[in-house]
């Protein structure tokens, strides 16, 4: 995949990009729910909601040969300080989200990041 440019030059792919944000501290992974996030370890699960994370960087990414293999790349971080990616397909595949989650998630409004 392909990232699309974002305005620090992006990556040319999503190993990179999730290889540069590991380098940053991004070590944990999300999972989306139906009202926030979710990380799961071994001892625990840890769910936060749209309230309690920031969304530090953004990165599109399009499939070369296939049109719906499209994703955004999350760079997440909780208030309480820990910090993790999210990888999420966008388009036809889309999993039905709560409306703050939408809000949170909405690339268009993260461009003042």
């Amino acid at each position: 995949m392909k990232a699309q440019p974002n305005e620090d030059g992006g990556y040319d792919t999503m190993t990179e990009a999730l290889a540069a944000l590991n380098k940053k501290g991004y070590t944990c992974n999300f999972n989306l729910i139906s009202d926030g996030l979710e990380h799961k370890t071994e001892e625990e699960v840890i769910k936060l909601s749209p309230s309690e994370f920031d969304i530090t960087e953004v990165h599109r990414f399009e499939g070369a040969s296939n049109p719906s293999d499209n994703s955004i790349l999350y760079a997440i971080e909780s208030r309480g300080g820990l910090k993790g990616v999210l990888v999420n397909a966008y388009g036809l595949y889309a999993d039905p989200l709560s409306s703050e989650l939408i809000k949170k998630l909405d690339t268009r409004q993260a461009k003042g990041m």
